[in-house]
């Protein structure tokens, strides 16, 4: 009886088994067809265009190889930048169905709401504190490691937090941050290390407004490898000559650092800054992870989120997005245009 019994069941399972295996196949093998059908036909017209291309001559040469060289581009630039930047404009002037004009009413909710205030001054926070700090890092570590030996492996380990993503990043400081009642065993680092100097650690998360510099340690523990490599580039730019001379004529250590190195590297340096400026303008992958935007953490790309995707409310989601490009704009205007000077001199 109990064999039997058993060989029913393995039947019932390996049946369930087979079926669902059907039915997942049912299902998604279509959907995997028309995928690579779609990538093939992609490739396909790809390789008729460039092929055309190469085999236009005379006067019409130049502008058929601009038009399918180009043309993609103009193509996905227009589908994926300006027609959705179009649409989120129009759409913070409506409703949150967006199916209504409301004219400006998202944006004076902006101006009137308290919550909004607190999360334009945590945005205000980011701005000024994370790039500063990453920067400044950067330099710092670039500096120090310029004339040792075997220096790339020091870089190269301070570099490797970078290929980490933010949300894997905030899951590492969740275990740093970590905190247990009075009493209990502190498995968190930076709660054991305040118990150990005879301090009474404290639920880091929710002090404020320690909680939001606390989440961006993580943004700078991140991206200082960044401008530490592109800082040390430019180091490494400086030509040999100008250092000599000024070694022989008396500078050295600091002086040699204000006067020669950090002019001649402070292009790039404000570029580090700028840069540093538009990621934590945009950050939201730290803020989400580690609070969700509670304990007065929030920041405008996560409460752009939150009104969008959580609240379902298209018209202020918009409205933040709007904002959020105007400050990032500017920033990303100037990176360019110290990016063509660099290059013209």
């Amino acid at each position: 009886m109990a064999s039997s019994a058993l060989k029913l069941q393995t039947q019932s399972i390996i049946e369930k088994g087979e079926s669902g295996m059907s039915g997942f196949l049912t299902t998604n093998v279509p959907k995997f067809t028309s995928a690579f059908s779609a990538i093939a036909i992609f490739f396909i017209v790809l390789g008729l265009l460039f092929t055309i291309a190469g085999r236009a001559n005379g006067k019409k040469a130049r502008p058929i190889a601009l038009i399918i060289f180009l043309g993609p581009a103009l193509v996905l630039l227009l589908a994926g930048v300006v027609i959705p930047g179009v649409r989120t404009i129009l759409f913070s002037f409506m409703n949150p169905d967006s199916n209504g004009w409301v004219g400006l009413a998202n944006y004076q909710w902006m101006l009137e709401d308290p919550n909004v205030k607190i999360i334009m001054i945590n945005t205000i926070l980011w701005i000024l504190v994370v790039p500063l700090f990453t920067a400044a890092l950067g330099l710092l570590l670039a500096v120090m490691l310029d004339r040792i030996k075997h220096e790339s492996i020091p870089k190269s380990l301070l570099f490797m937090p970078m290929a980490i993503s933010f949300v894997g990043a905030s899951i590492i400081f969740k275990f740093v941050y970590e905190y247990n009642e009075p009493g209990d065993v502190q498995i968190g680092l930076l709660s054991a290390v305040v118990k150990f100097f005879g301090l009474t650690p404290s639920d880091w998360m929710l002090s404020k407004p320690l909680n939001t510099f606390l989440l961006m340690i993580i943004y700078v523990w991140t991206q200082m490898g960044f401008g530490m490599v592109i800082l040390s580039a430019a180091i490494k730019g400086v030509p040999a000559d100008i250092v000599e001379a000024s070694a022989l004529d008396g500078a050295s250590g600091w002086r040699l650092f204000r006067n020669i190195t950090f002019p001649m590297v402070k292009g790039t340096f404000i570029v580090v800054l700028a840069t540093g400026v538009v990621g934590a303008l945009k950050v939201f992958d730290i803020v989400r992870t580690m609070t969700g935007g509670n304990f007065s953490t929030n920041v405008l790309a996560n409460e752009m989120y939150s009104q969008t995707f959580v609240q379902f409310d298209q018209g202020k989601g918009s409205a933040l997005a709007v904002v959020l490009f105007a400050l990032v704009a500017p920033i990303l205007i100037y990176n360019i245009r110290s990016l063509r000077k660099e290059r013209t001199h």
